[in-house]
């Protein structure tokens, strides 16, 4: 077991726990924030798979809770389960001293904390992650949202969790392509600012894409680790965040078209097709070597995710141009982009020229 504290000047700290069984664990851990009282919120497949491991932890340890689910899926991220939700709260009436908790992938954590950062202006709320995507990235940071029609995680507060309980052991209910999908963000993190981890993970590390939970572990604590030295410098991605969404401007662009439609691509699917892009125009910039760029693709293919944009569908240069427009770090109508120099060397590059950029796609693909 592994405990990483993420703190910042602006939010109360929080441990990470990283480990096995701790689910079974949860009741001690979160009876000390509760007061005796939660509600747990959590997909339907999920609340079948882990539910009631949790629920007989939480009573064990003197807990009152009662469940509350919504249907799985992206979908899930919207203003009617929202209010929903919250109505659910507000029913069972929770007061300011009790504690929610989010139970299953980003879908729930994103929903549940905008939820908590809502009821009441503000309840506290426990992120237990249950896919590797949620372990490494959307449990971690406070930020909460849901998607609208014009865009995804464009409605949104930062709501830190009291606490994150990340069990390595729930990893081994899931699907190939969601295990394929968190990886990519793992993969992510290395590119960012530790090339040493990047190539542990082409290497060794590598079984950790297939199930591997010994590598999976190291994988979710590193991970853990780079994001909340990031988060705790920069809560509200005023600066070095945004290095955190790296492949992730080009990756909502193409999940936007697909109507975000999981079925169709994988968030984590959809972020390494990005990060492959974003080293791709680094090199048509002339500011990353070509074979910085060819080992970020291979090590990616390598790992069963997408590298090309015609393996995700077909796209026009234009649509996808208008969705980057949208995109939460457009700043005064100019693109940004997350872009680097080398693996482990990523840069903000606020002044994107957009005639080069919609270029760049004609090039890699998309329909001109």
């Amino acid at each position: 077991m592994t405990v990483i504290s993420v703190s910042g000047g602006a939010f109360a700290a929080y441990d990470v726990v990283v480990g096995r069984d701790l689910l079974a664990q949860a009741g001690q851990r979160i009876d000390a924030l509760a007061r005796g009282r939660t509600v747990i919120v959590s997909d339907e497949t999920v609340a079948r798979l882990h539910a009631p491991t949790l629920v007989a932890s939480l009573t064990a340890a003197g807990v009152t809770t009662q469940v509350v689910t919504i249907p799985p899926g992206e979908a899930s991220k919207s203003f009617s389960e929202l209010e929903r939700v919250l109505d659910r709260l507000l029913e069972i009436g929770l007061d300011r001293k009790d504690v929610v908790v989010a139970l299953g992938g980003g879908v729930v954590g994103d929903l549940v904390g905008l939820a908590a950062a809502l009821y009441m202006r503000g309840i506290d709320f426990v992120q237990i992650p249950t896919t590797l995507l949620a372990q490494v990235d959307s449990s971690v940071g406070g930020k909460t949202a849901i998607d609208t029609r014009r865009g995804k995680n464009l409605i949104g507060a930062f709501h830190q969790p009291r606490l994150v309980l990340a069990d390595i052991d729930v990893l081994a209910t899931l699907p190939p392509v969601q295990l394929r999908s968190g990886w990519a963000e793992v993969l992510k993190h290395g590119l960012i600012c530790d090339a040493p981890f990047f190539g542990w993970l082409a290497g060794e590390g590598a079984a950790g894409a297939t199930g591997d939970p010994a590598a999976l572990e190291r994988a979710v604590i590193r991970s853990v680790e780079i994001k909340s030295a990031i988060v705790g410098e920069d809560e509200k991605e005023a600066g070095r965040r945004a290095l955190l969404n790296l492949g992730h401007t080009f990756g909502h662009a193409v999940e936007a078209e697909l109507g975000f439609e999981e079925a169709a691509l994988a968030h984590g699917e959809a972020v390494a097709l990005g990060c492959v892009l974003a080293f791709r125009y680094s090199q048509h910039l002339g500011l990353c070597a070509a074979a910085e760029a060819d080992r970020v693709e291979a090590v990616i293919a390598a790992a069963g995710l997408l590298t090309r944009l015609e393996q995700a569908g077909t796209f026009s240069a234009d649509a996808l141009m208008a969705r980057m427009a949208g995109d939460k770090k457009a700043e005064g109508g100019r693109l940004t982009l997350i872009l680097a120099h080398a693996i482990g060397r990523a840069f903000v590059e606020k002044s994107v020229d957009a005639a080069d950029l919609r270029a760049f796609l004609v090039d890699q693909g998309a329909a001109g």
